[in-house]
């Protein structure tokens, strides 16, 4: 079984869907858990309850993980109340559907921003203290959209796949420090994301994924020691690779 009790969990996101279900089972698996957010403090708030009905440590960080201040003040925060990050999951981001000949450079600069860049920005932040204790697991959720071209929009499936190639390259440069990277990569599950859910007809499972299935597969990515830069995909089979 996969035990991470002594550790602190940090998951971007974490108010609701994807974010909040990741927070949820990282600590059943005993981790503490810190619950970023930007804008939804009652929904953070949620989360929060839920780590603590299970008897572990849990505090709601609000920050804007796409700027690098905010970054390091959370880090800083969390670091105080709960320890060290030794588990990271990054989940935020934005899915802004634009048709491909309506799409500007703002929408452009904003989905790598908010997708890409704060990966890398919160990654750099939580290394320090992984490779000083010579342990770290990271997990980065990406899309199908990654592989596939997605409904959204270029801008976003390029800022997905650009999260795919990040954690492949972190994932190089640190597996001999006793950190891994890996990423999970969910099409189509049943969240405020996918307002009509008529779509699950494509799907061969034919049903939208869960939000607990995606936690699952972030809590294997993150206990599994021998697993690095890996792409863990969840589609119901609707495509392979």
């Amino acid at each position: 079984m996969i035990d991470f009790s002594g550790r602190t969990a940090l998951v971007t996101g974490a108010s609701r869907g994807i974010g909040r279900a990741a927070a949820v089972a990282l600590a059943e698996a005993g981790a503490d858990v810190a619950v970023n957010y930007r804008t939804r403090a009652e929904d953070a708030a949620e989360t929060v309850r839920q780590v603590e009905a299970l008897g572990r440590r849990a505090i709601a960080v609000q920050a804007d993980v796409a700027r690098g201040d905010d970054v390091g003040a959370m880090i800083a925060t969390v670091r105080d109340r709960l320890g060290a990050i030794g588990v990271l999951v990054n989940n935020a981001g934005q899915a802004k559907r634009v048709a491909l000949e309506d799409l500007t450079e703002t929408d452009w600069d904003e989905t790598m921003t908010v997708n890409l860049k704060s990966v890398f920005l919160v990654t750099q932040a939580v290394l320090p203290d992984m490779r000083a204790a010579g342990w770290g697991r990271i997990v980065n959720v990406s899309s199908g959209a990654a592989k596939t071209g997605g409904s959204v929009g270029i801008h976003y499936s390029a800022s997905k796949g650009g999260v795919d190639a990040l954690s492949r390259a972190y994932a190089s440069r640190l597996v001999k420090e006793g950190i891994t990277v890996n990423v999970v990569s969910p099409t189509l599950i049943d969240t405020d994301m996918i307002p009509d859910k008529s779509v699950a007809a494509g799907i061969p499972m034919g049903r939208l994924g869960t939000t607990e299935e995606c936690a699952d597969a972030i809590v294997h990515a993150a206990g599994n020691g021998y697993m690095t830069g890996q792409t863990i995909l969840l589609n119901g089979g609707r495509y392979f690779t």
